[in-house]
């Protein structure tokens, strides 16, 4: 028998589970987890040039912005949709094995 959690769950991931498959859905609420793995890098960047003046040096000199903003822009993205679609693989395989128990609770009875 399934217990209330478990049929809340079952009626909500039936009732959502295309809507939040949707990739442009995954990013848009993604976008927070994917600012904390991205805006490190840039405060990390330029908070170097306060304690160690030789890496500023080769950063100013060697660095090209655009590069860095599009490549932290890429790390922001894919973790955005990465983190949120790992997060509906884990509610789809719930749905699944508690859909799996209830199948084999019906057969037995």
């Amino acid at each position: 028998m399934l217990n209330e959690e478990e049929k809340r769950f079952m009626e909500y991931w039936e009732a959502n589970r295309l809507k939040e498959k949707k990739v442009m859905k995954q990013f848009l609420i993604g976008l927070p987890i994917g600012a904390l793995f991205g805006l490190p890098i840039i405060l990390m960047l330029f908070s170097g040039k306060f304690w160690y003046k030789r890496a500023d040096m080769e950063a100013v000199s060697r660095l090209n912005p655009l590069v860095l903003i599009v490549a932290v822009f890429l790390i922001i993205i894919f973790m955005a949709i990465f983190y949120k679609q790992h997060q509906w693989d884990m509610k789809e395989q719930q749905y699944l094995e508690i859909k799996s128990r209830q199948q084999s609770d019906e057969t037995k009875l």
